[in-house]
């Protein structure tokens, strides 16, 4: 065990590591290589009897960890979507760690409470979110859609499903394109997956308002008590926006909790010209994006926004006699805006980022990314053998290997093949989605050190094992 007072003599070889951990990292494997199994059978099946230096422990770390390690930060990790860090967020998450504090409540860490109401706040008016909502940071997108459900449950029955049980005639609204966690949320709440209705899209992926209405209309008329409906301000598979507007106004006409889903595109509304993608938000109900995606601030952050914080502390309240205080009614006890009671001091990193960056120096470096982006797509359509399979946005394109004289059929197997390819070789790491049965390729262009010489090797690394499984298939 190391004495606090020998902090200082060891301090230098951990940011040491990390140093060389950032100066190596365009060098490692994006992907890590290692088979199943391989690092569990290199841990002892017990813990020491006696303790470790620190020397053997960093060893260890090098031999045993790094080469285990997907390397998220690497400037060509372009697959899902990033879990961006920086060197601010770093620093913020050091010094988090060295306080240790649990942040539940306002008294246990005041600091912690006013800094998180605080940077909710610069990050509301920065994005154009409405005046009157009320933010709180979650660990996850998956967890605030949980609470946005459970939200919702209670404002539909009246609070009577957190005293009686969940009825069996609840629905909950999705696209076929959102977000898998809606699915994990409706069977935590007791509403059921076979009340989770998947409404149908357009040809741009984007949930159809007209197919949405129909549907709760025919629930109601069924006996069914709609819910609650998820939209996507950018989708995992192809970033498409849901049309908030339309489908906002049939929310607040059947009298249904809407919740808005922007895990990913929400950070670009700090760019005013994205704005648009919320318009309508005003009539909705709750909001999410995660900072730890394209906001440069390490996982986990996410921030949640609702319209009536009073409902949402409702939903969750619980006050044992142990966490009684004076301060009650005075201040926001975070642990009743969410499921957990600990809660972690995440704002801090925010404070770290934002004072750090700057909102122009964080819109600076979006808009870079974006740039980059529209480049990358630019080849692609530019290709003889590549196609876009929808217009390139924000930082997100979707393409696909598409050599003359394939089937379908063929051309899913050699796209499939491609990306398993480039993600053994090492250089980059992708991943893939399917539109309408077709395998294809995602490019996301969000790593927060990424540069235009990392994605043009990118590009060089994709064709040259295109041109080889095209050769093989010939």
């Amino acid at each position: 065990m190391i004495d606090r007072k020998d902090f200082h003599r060891h301090a230098p070889d951990i940011t040491k590591w990390i140093q060389q951990y950032f100066d190596q990292l365009e060098e490692l494997p994006v992907k890590s290589q290692v088979a199943p199994g391989a690092i569990y059978k290199q841990i002892p099946d017990q813990m020491p009897q006696s303790g470790e230096p620190l020397e053997s422990i960093l060893q260890d770390m090098d031999r045993i960890i790094l080469p285990g390690m997907t390397h998220w930060q690497h400037p060509n990790f372009h697959a899902y979507f990033p879990a961006n860090s920086s060197v601010e967020s770093v620093y913020a998450e050091m010094m988090t760690a060295a306080m240790g504090a649990q942040c539940m409540i306002w008294e246990t860490s005041p600091a912690a409470a006013e800094l998180e109401e605080r940077m909710m706040e610069w990050l509301q008016r920065a994005m154009g979110i409405p005046k009157d909502w009320e933010g709180v940071i979650q660990d996850t997108a998956s967890s605030a859609t949980l609470v946005a459900i459970l939200t919702a449950r209670e404002k539909v029955t009246n609070f009577e499903a957190n005293e009686n049980g969940v009825p069996p005639n609840l629905r909950v609204y999705c696209s076929t394109q959102t977000h898998s966690s809606i699915e994990k949320a409706v069977k935590i709440a007791g509403i059921g997956r076979k009340n989770l209705v998947k409404i149908p899209v357009d040809e741009q992926m984007r949930m159809r308002p007209d197919a949405l209405d129909a549907q709760i209309q025919q629930d109601m008329e069924s006996g069914y008590l709609p819910c609650c409906v998820v939209t996507a301000v950018g989708t995992t598979g192809t970033v498409a926006v849901d049309p908030i507007p339309e489908i906002s106004a049939i929310c607040a006409r059947h009298n249904v909790w809407h919740h808005i889903d922007a895990a990913y595109a929400g950070s670009a509304l700090i760019l005013p010209e994205y704005q648009w993608m919320i318009e309508g938000m005003e009539q909705a109900d709750s909001f999410v994006f995660n900072p730890h995606k394209w906001l440069f601030t390490n996982f986990d952050c996410t921030a949640y926004y609702v319209k009536d914080a009073d409902m949402l502390v409702r939903t969750f309240d619980i006050l044992p006699e142990y966490l009684k205080t004076r301060t009650r009614g005075q201040v926001n006890d975070y642990r009743d805006w969410g499921i957990p009671l600990g809660r972690r001091f995440r704002a801090l990193k925010l404070w770290f980022v934002m004072r750090s960056f700057g909102l122009k120096g964080m819109q600076e470096r979006l808009r870079q990314h974006i740039v980059l982006n529209t480049q990358f797509a630019e080849w692609v359509e530019q290709s003889e053998n590549f196609e876009l399979l929808l217009p390139p946005f924000l930082n997100f394109t979707c393409f696909r290997f598409r050599p003359d004289g394939q089937t379908e059929e063929a051309l899913n197997a050699l796209n499939q093949a491609l990306v398993e390819r480039v993600n053994q070789r090492g250089k980059l790491f992708l991943t893939h989605t399917k539109i309408e049965d077709r395998y294809v390729l995602r490019m996301v262009i969000g790593q927060t050190y990424v540069e235009a010489r990392h994605v043009e090797a990118a590009w060089a690394e994709i064709r040259s094992v295109a041109a080889e499984l095209n050769l093989h298939a010939q």
